[in-house]
């Protein structure tokens, strides 16, 4: 009998922690390192909810609280999704969890059985197979393809679907690609759902407000209000509100799903930090204008790496609508050869020759599900891109 339980197996170690603690190692051991691997902003938490942060201390909100949040942290979110999306919950519809990432592995353990289905458009976010994986379900994949910019068509979805499909995984603006989808082109996948009403939507809105060019967010529920009962709208405040650290990401859907998440967490973590959840409150209900001065920022460092990119040889880099990544391909360099005599042959080898040769670390797109691709995270200042892009040019260049 073995002692690590076999579900482990069916899961990975995250592939884009995995890079950035290497590139984190290599920098600690005096390697000249850009990391651009990593998916948080380089800003730091506004000064106004730093200081709600440090009230609640000084007040004593340092006790539990209920199992998926504070009442005050439960209406300010009701009122985020009222303002911004145009949809109406109630705080019994809303759950809270120690980010993102529970809030997924939250919805997907409390309603998978053994061979349901999952629909997860490629490349997608590196955890959602294998959290569908440990809670028992099958991830089925449906590939996107640069010419039509990562986006998934609705005939591809139609025939993805079967009468073992209970979730579509749907992320707009997308980690890793930055692909955002406009109104018309998700009123076709809701029109398509609609046909099919076993299947839930689980929409990871989390790069909800960085989105660029005068692009307009829409979200399922608000393009088709009839699939509002079956769709869970997951956000969060790590990515807008350069609160990556805090941990606390939020979801709102139907009451019977959320009391069956609130059953699995309060057997898990129970409640998220006590004082992030008032550090959220004033992020949700505070000033929201150093957003667009964000977005500017990254505006402009998105049109650095695209342009610097797609000057090197053997690159394609697409222009993203939103997030914080470009997802160029590398097809071209498949099958060169470094100067040290190392082949080229997939995207892993790729990345892990940049990083040994020219001190970049990105991540390799099969860790997204889709080849051959590379992802870069444009959160760092635009010294750091301009030299890593510079590095990457230099590598390009010297494969033969």
């Amino acid at each position: 009998m073995g002692f690590i339980a076999d579900s482990l197996n069916r899961i990975q170690p995250s592939a884009t922690i995995a890079i950035s603690t290497k590139a984190m190692e290599l920098k600690a051991a005096g390697r000249d390192i850009i990391g651009l691997s990593a998916g948080e902003p380089d800003f730091d938490t506004p000064d106004n909810i730093k200081e709600a942060a440090i009230k609640a201390i000084r007040e004593g909100r340092t006790k539990y609280t209920p199992v998926d949040g504070v009442p005050e942290l439960k209406q300010a979110i009701c009122a985020k999704f009222e303002r911004d999306n145009g949809l109406k919950y109630k705080p019994s519809q809303v759950s809270v969890g120690t980010g993102g990432k529970q809030v997924l592995f939250n919805a997907l353990l409390a309603t998978l059985n053994p061979g349901d289905e999952v629909i997860v458009p490629a490349p997608y976010w590196v955890s959602y197979p294998d959290i569908v994986l440990l809670g028992g379900g099958k991830p089925v994949f449906v590939e996107t393809t640069l010419d039509n910019g990562f986006k998934l068509q609705a005939a591809a979805l139609e025939a993805a679907i079967t009468p073992k499909t209970k979730w579509l995984v749907f992320n707009s603006p997308s980690n890793p690609s930055g692909a955002a989808y406009s109104h018309a082109e998700l009123k076709a996948l809701t029109d398509v759902l609609m046909r099919h009403p076993q299947v839930w939507v689980l929409t990871d809105d989390m790069y909800e407000h960085l989105v660029y060019d005068d692009f307009k967010f829409v979200t399922p529920a608000q393009v088709e209000p009839q699939l509002l009962e079956r769709t869970l709208t997951m956000n969060g405040v790590s990515k807008a509100y350069a609160m990556t650290g805090w941990r606390i990401g939020f979801a709102a859907g139907p009451e019977v799903l959320i009391n069956a998440m609130r059953k699995l967490q309060s057997q898990s973590t129970s409640n998220p930090s006590s004082i992030s959840q008032w550090a959220a409150v004033e992020a949700l209900n505070g000033p929201q204008d150093f957003i667009a001065s964000n977005n500017e920022k990254f505006k402009e460092r998105r049109d650095l790496v695209v342009s610097m990119l797609n000057q090197a040889n053997g690159l394609s880099c697409p222009t993203p609508e939103g997030a914080f990544y470009v997802y160029p391909s590398c097809e071209e360099l498949i099958g060169k050869t470094t100067p040290s005599g190392q082949q080229i042959k997939n995207d892993e080898d790729f990345v892990t020759a940049l990083l040994a040769d020219e001190g970049v670390a990105a991540v390799h797109g099969a860790a997204f599900g889709l080849e051959p691709f590379f992802r870069v995270s444009y959160a760092t200042s635009n010294e750091a891109l301009e030299d890593a892009c510079e590095r990457i040019q230099r590598f390009c260049n010297s494969l033969k």
